[in-house]
This record gives structure tokens, C-alpha cells and sequence, in this order.
């Protein structure tokens, strides 16, 4: 069974940085193409980030030049580097894994929650 994890939410201020980790278990880690979404309060889901199988990231306009994203292959694992923290990030993040290997099946991490606030 397929399980991510994330971590590494928290409050911090405007202008501020945190740095999210997903870790996945259980499955085939480097197959996977990634993703980051959050779900701001009293809004929907919205996709952050993309990580595909070998590296390359895509981001939303809202978070570009502010956001990066990394994997590591070796310990299944996808980090979000988070700068530049607006009020409007504030939101619960999660991660996704994407299988197409054989059928397309998408497993969701349970999120963390950031707050960027004074």
C-alpha cells in the first residue's frame, strides 16, 4: 500500500520560508510523477507544483520565482522550498503521487497545514 507523508508546515511570518517534505512508502517511488497542491481556507484544491520522474518542476504563476521543488530518489522523498511567504499562501498542503505505469492511480498524502501570518 501506498502511503505519503508530509511534513514541515507551520506558522511563519510574511516574507518568511518553510520547506515541505512528502515521503511515499511502499510503492515504486521513481516512476511516480509528483505534485504539490494546496487548499487555501473556504477555497478549492489548486495544483502548486510538478515534479516528473526526472526532475523537471513546473509551477502555478502564483508561486513561480518564489517556489522550488526537488526529489530524491534515494530516499523517496519530494521537497518543496517555500521563500518570499505571502498571507495568501496560507493554505493546507498536500502531496501526490502519480502511478501511469500501467493504469493512471493518484495517492494523496493527508497535508500539512502553513500559515503565513504577523
Amino acid at each position: 500500500q501506498v502511503q505519503l507523508v508530509e511534513s514541515g508546515g507551520g506558522l511563519v511570518q510574511p516574507g518568511g520560508s518553510l520547506r515541505l517534505s512528502c515521503a511515499v512508502s511502499g510503492g515504486s517511488f521513481r516512476i511516480y510523477t509528483m505534485e504539490w497542491y494546496r487548499q487555501p481556507p473556504g477555497k478549492q484544491r489548486e495544483l502548486v507544483a510538478t515534479i516528473a520522474r526526472d526532475g523537471k518542476t513546473n509551477f502555478a504563476d502564483a508561486v513561480k520565482g518564489r517556489f522550488t521543488s526537488s526529489r530524491d530518489n534515494a530516499k523517496n522523498s519530494v521537497h518543496l522550498q517555500m521563500n518570499s511567504l505571502k498571507s495568501e499562501d496560507t493554505a493546507v498542503y498536500f502531496c501526490k503521487a502519480i502511478d501511469t505505469l500501467v493504469t493512471v492511480t493518484e495517492y494523496w498524502g493527508q497535508g500539512t497545514q502553513v500559515t503565513v501570518s504577523s
